[in-house]
Formats: structure tokens, C-alpha cells, sequence
């Protein structure tokens, strides 16, 4: 069986002139947390929208437990276990927490044509079972006290919170986080640092990009880094603590640390 849950096999994407992905080749090996960096405009939100359906790269494919879903929809992609949390959440923010993640399943009997109308029993006990699964999710994600709370009253890092949380009403067994991190206060950060790994003991494989560079040292193994669109480093968080590029680039003071 092939240990690479996800990979992508030269990458190369172009927005006009610029090339934004340049031969991008990486592995995100089963059951990791694995942690991609770089600069601002290195090419990571990109990658993962190359990855995730929301873009079609130039050149090269995207696998999925070695299968190749290069240019799939990110509906069909999530009905194959990749699900992506976006760095700024957008929730239905006039929907309550709950509701947001009980329009999550997909191929509802409700959303047809004539589901609410022929298959009306079907519907109701469908949504009886999305509704205790969504309670028992946001009960994980210690969101259950917010499940009546309209989602865009709720603070930043709770919505980074609910964003995981819809992604887990879909059961991913890959899970892209886009600066996870980002905003979210030290407490709320932990309770996502305990929910990640407590996944990933579970068998869920990461790829998270992230900027705070102790969020990724700790946790992260192995780092990716990206640089104008190119992998310019790969190995541990050791590794990369004595790489003389990315101490030069990212991780600065903390070579002295």
C-alpha cells in the first residue's frame, strides 16, 4: 500500500506570466501531520487549490491514495475523503452553528426535486441521523453550547472551530488546514491543537499550512517549505531548525533559541 495519502507530481501553474507553482512535487505521508511554510506569495494557498478542485493546475497531477483526481470538483473530492478548512472562515452567518453543519452531507434527500414531497418520511429520519451526528461533532469540537447561536455571532476562533467542524460531518481521511492558528486566541488555539492531534490518533492525515512557526515545530513532522512556487526544504522540525535557509527566511530568532 502506498504510505502517501495525498502527493502531487510536478505542479506547475501560471497566473498570466507568473508562474505560481513550478514543478511542485511533495508526498503527505498516511497517518502525518504534516506542515507546509514560506513566504507570503510562495505559492501554498495555490497548492491547495490545486489540490482541492479550485483550480485545474497547467502541468501535473494531484493523487489521492494513489489515485489520480487532478482537476475534480471539490464536491467530488470531499465525497472522497479530502476536506479543506479555508484561513478566513465564511459561515452562513445568519444560520445557526448546528444548521451550518447539517447542510453539510451531501446527496440530502431534501435537496431533490421531489424529496420533501414523495420521500418525506425517508427526509425526516435522514435528518434526524445528520442531526445527532453535526451534535456529536460540535460536541468534539467543544462548539455544543453554540449549536443555537447564530454562526456569525460567534468569536474568530470558534469559527475556525466550526470550520473544522464541518469538515469532520463529511468523515475526510485527509484534512487540508489553511493557517488554522491565525487570530485565534492561546486557549482556543490549544483546544485546536488537542482536536488535530486527537484526529490524527485517530488515523486522519494533515496538511496544514501555518505562519506561527511554534505551532509547526511542535507539532508538525515532516515541514514542507515553499518558495516562489518551488519545494526548497523537506524533512523534520529538526531539520529544518538547522537549515540555514529557512532560519534565514522564516524562523529568524528563533536559530538562538
Amino acid at each position: 500500500m502506498d504510505e502517501a495519502a495525498l502527493a502531487t507530481h510536478g505542479l506547475t501553474h501560471y497566473f498570466n506570466a507568473f508562474r505560481a507553482l513550478d514543478d511542485v512535487s511533495i508526498k503527505v505521508r498516511r497517518g502525518s501531520i504534516t506542515g507546509l511554510i514560506g513566504p507570503n506569495g510562495a505559492g501554498k494557498t495555490t497548492l491547495f487549490n490545486a489540490i482541492t478542485g479550485g483550480l485545474r493546475p497547467g502541468r501535473g497531477k494531484v493523487t489521492l491514495a494513489g489515485l489520480d483526481v487532478t482537476g475534480q470538483t471539490p464536491d467530488r473530492l470531499f465525497a472522497s475523503g479530502l476536506g479543506r478548512t479555508f484561513q478566513i472562515p465564511r459561515p452562513f452567518s445568519r444560520m445557526s452553528v448546528l444548521e451550518n453543519l447539517m447542510l453539510v452531507p451531501l446527496s440530502q434527500i431534501g435537496e431533490r426535486l421531489g424529496g420533501p414531497f414523495l420521500s418525506r418520511h425517508a427526509m425526516r429520519v435522514q435528518e434526524c441521523t445528520i442531526r445527532e451526528h453535526a451534535l456529536e461533532v460540535l460536541d468534539f469540537m467543544t462548539l455544543a453550547p453554540l449549536a443555537d447561536h447564530p454562526a456569525g455571532k460567534i468569536s474568530g476562533g470558534q469559527m475556525k472551530l466550526l470550520e473544522l467542524a464541518r469538515v469532520l460531518m463529511g468523515d475526510p481521511q485527509v484534512i487540508l488546514l489553511d493557517e488554522p492558528a491565525a487570530g485565534v486566541n492561546p486557549t482556543l488555539t490549544g483546544t485546536l491543537i488537542e482536536k488535530i492531534e486527537e484526529l490524527n490518533r485517530q488515523g486522519k492525515t494533515f496538511l496544514i499550512i501555518e505562519h506561527d512557526m511554534d505551532f509547526v515545530m511542535r507539532h508538525c513532522d515532516p515541514i514542507i517549505a515553499l518558495a516562489q512556487g518551488r519545494v526548497v526544504f523537506e524533512g523534520t522540525a529538526a531539520e529544518a531548525q538547522a537549515d540555514p535557509v529557512l532560519l534565514d527566511a522564516y524562523l529568524g530568532a528563533q536559530a538562538d533559541a
